[in-house]
């Protein structure tokens, strides 16, 4: 007889306690980054994070010897946004956390399909936090690398007892390195040149001092962009104000730029720097002894962090070979490569991307991670 124990998150400590167990998970992985403490709770306040205005979740913890071990963790969720534009019938899984252990885990997606069950949901999908617009994805190569900004990390392990438990690959997602601009640089450089007598775009950057209204048009060119992306759900104007105001203290004039025609936006590409470089030594914590030990290193290193990511680049359809993609990565790997000297990630992008992908090998950048996304019928 089976001695673990699944039961739903309902209070104050049962949240802390599933905010802070992958710290036992990752006790001795070198490459793990610990998130802000402060950050995970506002992300699974029911209260507060927009998600909630349209979508539900609930949050599980398996533990054993009457709940004195916690063992593992699960986050169920459910979007019918996301099912009522793709016509399916999908809830997901994720934050997905477990010991080595078949029985933990078989016990954890068991939990979450009958939350999703009784939503009337058929499939289960993940690891998705909320919907492919945050976290998600589960690492199954590159584990020696540590997660870059809004990106996954997980043992190795976590794919042999995800399959164990009947799940099956829906689609996988690449991370490509930058270390060199020089080869993108001449390559981007005689692309522009050439698009540019055709398409007389100004690429200017993001207006920071005005970040709600530039925001919004960001929404409206990503919303338009990415429609046809497979896993697309669009952000809501309350998602991506919630998110404009999270990444507000990390955003760098020189990291965000937008393309427009005859002043109209039709496209835009965003980087961060990589805030994880500082995050590993804070410990999940931005102060210390009553003291805000930890924003003030943050705050400090920002703009001295060597370190990014590139995490969207999107051109509405209209302008999608007229060079304008290129002419923005080529103006954030001038002002970020070569003025900053800094390196990094762009991530992530579609298998079956095969144009982007092959455009990205094109211009230098080597693919060193690759996250999957799993699906099962829990009919």
């Amino acid at each position: 007889m089976s001695d673990i124990e699944v039961s739903e998150v309902t209070t104050r400590r049962e949240r802390n306690a599933f905010i802070k167990f992958p710290w036992q998970i990752y006790a001795n992985d070198p490459a793990w980054v610990p998130p802000l403490i402060i950050e995970r709770k506002a992300f699974l306040d029911r209260k507060r994070h927009p998600f909630y205005q349209h979508g539900d979740a609930a949050l599980f913890l398996a533990s054993r010897s009457r709940g004195s071990e916690i063992v593992g963790r699960i986050m169920a969720s459910d979007d019918p946004n996301y099912n009522s534009l793709h016509q399916s019938n999908v809830g997901c899984f994720g934050l997905f956390e477990s010991i080595d252990n078949h029985e933990v885990a078989s016990a954890l997606f068991e939990a979450a399909a009958n939350w999703l069950r009784m939503k009337g949901r058929t499939e289960m999908m993940g690891p998705i936090d909320y919907s492919t617009n945050y976290v998600c994805g589960l690492l199954i190569d590159g584990f020696q690398f540590p997660p870059t900004i809004l990106t996954a990390h997980n043992p190795p392990y976590c794919q042999r007892l995800i399959e164990s438990c009947g799940f099956v690959k829906a689609k996988d997602w690449y991370a490509w390195w930058f270390a060199d601009p020089a080869k993108a640089v001449a390559h981007l450089r005689r692309l522009a040149a050439r698009f540019k007598a055709r398409c007389p775009a100004t690429i200017r950057t993001a207006n920071l001092r005005n970040l709600r209204d530039e925001s919004r048009r960001l929404r409206e060119i990503y919303n338009q962009a990415w429609e046809k992306n497979w896993g697309f759900v669009p952000f809501t104007e309350a998602e991506i104000e919630f998110m404009t105001n999270e990444l507000k203290p990390l955003l760098v004039p020189e990291f965000a730029w937008i393309a427009e025609v005859e002043n109209e936006p039709v496209g835009f590409i965003l980087a961060l720097p990589d805030i994880n470089v500082i995050l590993r030594d804070l410990n999940g914590r931005l102060t210390r002894f009553g003291l805000p030990i930890g924003l003030i290193k943050l705050l400090f290193h920002k703009k001295r962090i060597r370190k990014g990511r590139l995490i969207a680049l999107g051109v509405v359809e209209k302008y999608r070979r007229a060079g304008i993609a290129e002419m923005l990565v080529l103006r954030v790997i001038e002002e970020t490569m070569i003025k900053r000297g800094i390196t990094g990630e762009l991530s992530m992008t579609l298998e079956d991307n095969f144009m982007i992908n092959r455009f990205l090998e094109a211009i230098g950048a080597d693919r060193y991670k690759t996250y999957r996304i799993y699906s099962k019928s829990i009919a």
